[in-house]
């Protein structure tokens, strides 16, 4: 996930501009400009760069021009529904990549008061989690980079707190508690490019255990 780079919601932001984000990247990223307008306009800006910067490049001739387009443009594909627009529980990003909405969810219980589905995309864990108001999950670290966008409610996990449309952007330097706040369930979408390390007391796995 090239995390050494992605250290920021912005950082992200750059790289989903520059398409350079592996697949189950940039659909959460295209889940949040759905969410939330904040960082559109980001997006939008970046493009203008990336667009004036394009066109500042020297031309060059290509061979067989003319044929190579025809090709393009006799393959090219649908275009995509309009971004931004969603009809669902779930970001319409997020429907075309898993298949179905918020009610379709085949959760696993994998705690008490802790559900998931996890799908391996592209060597990534795309993973959808639904966790019981007041709970907390497992304290951890991360071997890697953790990406975790608030589909419906709240956590907090003592850096801050993520509500609907938040990315939570966590590496092995962030050592955390997600606690989901206690008026509904948390439901959100998280991305990983290697396992979590618990780092919990035993007394507080057992507890996490019991639920």
């Amino acid at each position: 996930m090239v995390s050494q780079h992605i250290d920021t919601v912005d950082a992200l932001m750059a790289h989903y501009v520059a398409g350079s984000l592996p697949e189950p990247v940039r659909v959460l990223v295209e889940c949040h400009l759905e969410m939330k307008s904040d960082n559109r306009s980001l997006v939008w800006d970046l493009e203008c760069l990336a667009g004036e910067a394009l066109e500042n490049i020297e031309l060059a001739a290509i061979d067989g021009r003319d044929g190579r387009l025809s090709k393009i443009f006799a393959s090219a594909a649908p275009l995509p529904a309009p971004a931004f627009m969603s009809s669902g529980v779930f970001p319409a990003s997020l429907r075309r990549f898993v298949g179905f909405d918020a009610d379709g969810v085949p959760w696993k219980t994998k705690l008490p008061g802790f559900k998931e589905y996890s799908i391996d995309a592209d060597g990534f864990e795309f993973s959808l989690m639904w966790i019981r108001p007041g709970r907390s999950l497992p304290a951890h670290t991360h071997k890697g980079m953790e990406l975790t966008l608030v589909l419906d409610g709240a956590f907090s996990d003592g850096r801050a707190r993520f509500g609907p449309g938040d990315i939570s952007v966590a590496d092995e330097t962030v050592d955390h508690r997600p606690v989901a706040e206690k008026d509904r369930p948390c439901i959100a979408l998280s991305v990983l490019d290697a396992p979590i390390k618990l780092t919990g007391s035993f007394r507080q796995m057992l507890g996490d255990l019991i639920g």
